[in-house]
């Protein structure tokens, strides 16, 4: 183990600290958030810059030796599949007809006609049925 006593240590502790509470955060968030698209966010914000947090202070802390170059490698793998994975998965919720929050607001996927599958509706995108057209 290696001795904290020095900056270097110390820092890398600290950013691996911080690192366990985001992953906490994102934890609590998929326990208490309504709906899948509101735990989706928390499980891949909090739970990323958790993640990308513990790796950093892993590289601080062994340097760029044989596990600081495997944290590192895991980082850029990280930061290409967990947005790719969150937006899949909120595309497929969306699709699949899961709804949304009883408190939510806004849906800008269904208003930009993205989460619709299959034809339009008649009279295309909104809804006019042909009324007043030649």
């Amino acid at each position: 183990m290696t001795d904290p006593s020095g900056p270097r240590e110390i820092a890398a502790f600290a950013l691996m600290a911080a690192g366990v509470g985001f992953d906490l955060l994102g934890c609590v968030g998929l326990v208490r958030l309504p709906d899948v698209y509101n735990r989706l966010q928390a499980g891949t914000k909090c739970v990323t810059l958790g993640t990308f947090l513990l790796l950093l202070g892993v590289i601080l802390l062994s340097g760029l030796d044989a596990m600081g170059w495997k944290a590192l490698l895991c980082l850029a793998f990280l930061s290409v599949t967990s947005p790719t994975a969150a937006h899949a998965i909120a595309r497929a919720a969306h699709r699949s007809g899961v709804p949304l929050a009883p408190g939510s607001v806004l849906d800008r996927y269904a208003e930009d006609g993205e989460g619709r599958e299959g034809p339009e509706p008649a009279g295309g995108p909104s809804g006019d049925a042909g009324e007043g057209r030649p």
